[in-house]
């Protein structure tokens, strides 16, 4: 290839942490080049993107990439496998662009795990083939000191038994109408989700959830109705009729943001296999 043909920029593949505490979510909530008001209805919270693709201008002449992400987490939500994709600057390695955002990043807390050159056609949303979701429920009277802001704390004794049993039956393809958003902007309520499973560990109750998508809100929503089972508000024959419903009036509560963490999103092929 002549070297005048050579691609300025290349698409990388990122994975990253971050605590959802200080943002408003993953998106932005203005236009690209917009100041906000200082006091603006977001109490002047940044989104995860801004600081992102501003880290990434740095490597860039100052010039914010745009960026795409495989879940679009909301404030308070927290990720430990998100994956993005931006273009790049072609002359960086793995090892500089990682290194370099990470320092264009502090002081928020927002860290790249991981960069690898995307596949051709690779998109972080939509080449994904799964996403992998995990609450935390801190189970016990006194509040949490170490975990407050990362588990939901509730004070009476859950069954986790028995919300288990329930969580069993929204395995499969279903319409999860009642566990969806009212802003939820997807086309169709029905997912398929391969697992949601419920075990207790000491003071602990974690949720783990895998589909290849959801809808907006839909762990939460879960989690909540769960909740109401795991109370002994509900039987697991009241929780099915709630599912059955099809109907967000007739479930549970949306639990909070705090104990939610987005852990991993599969691709075919991983842009990070093998390193």
């Amino acid at each position: 290839m002549d070297p005048l043909d050579a691609p300025t920029h290349r698409l990388w593949a990122l994975r990253i942490e971050y605590d959802g505490r200080p943002f408003i979510g993953w998106q932005r909530q203005s236009p690209r080049g917009e100041r906000r008001d200082a006091a603006g209805g977001d109490g002047g919270k940044p989104s995860v993107q801004e600081v992102l693709e501003a880290a990434a201008a740095c490597l860039d002449g100052g010039v914010p990439p745009a960026s795409t992400v495989a879940g679009r987490t909301d404030s308070g939500v927290h990720a430990t496998g998100q994956v993005v994709h931006l273009a790049l600057p072609a002359q960086f390695s793995a090892h500089a662009v990682r290194e370099a955002l990470n320092f264009h990043l502090k002081p928020h807390p927002v860290v790249v795990l991981d960069a690898a050159l995307a596949p051709d056609g690779f998109n972080a949303r939509f080449s994904a083939t799964g996403r992998r979701y995990r609450y935390t429920i801190l189970n016990r009277r006194p509040r949490p000191a170490l975990e407050e802001g990362r588990v939901w704390h509730v004070r009476h004794p859950l069954d986790a038994d028995a919300m288990a049993q329930a969580a069993s039956l929204l395995l499969g393809r279903h319409d999860f109408s009642t566990f969806r958003a009212a802003s939820c902007q997807a086309s169709s309520p029905v997912r398929t989700l391969d697992r949601l499973a419920v075990t207790r560990t000491g003071e602990h109750l974690t949720i783990e959830a895998a589909a290849r998508s959801f809808l907006h809100h839909q762990v939460r929503n879960m989690v909540g109705s769960l909740s109401f089972v795991g109370l002994g508000r509900w039987s697991v024959a009241e929780f099915a009729r709630a599912f059955a419903a099809a109907d967000r009036r007739a479930g549970g509560p949306t639990a909070p943001p705090d104990g939610l963490v987005l852990t991993g999103v599969a691709y075919d092929p991983d842009p990070f296999a093998g390193r």
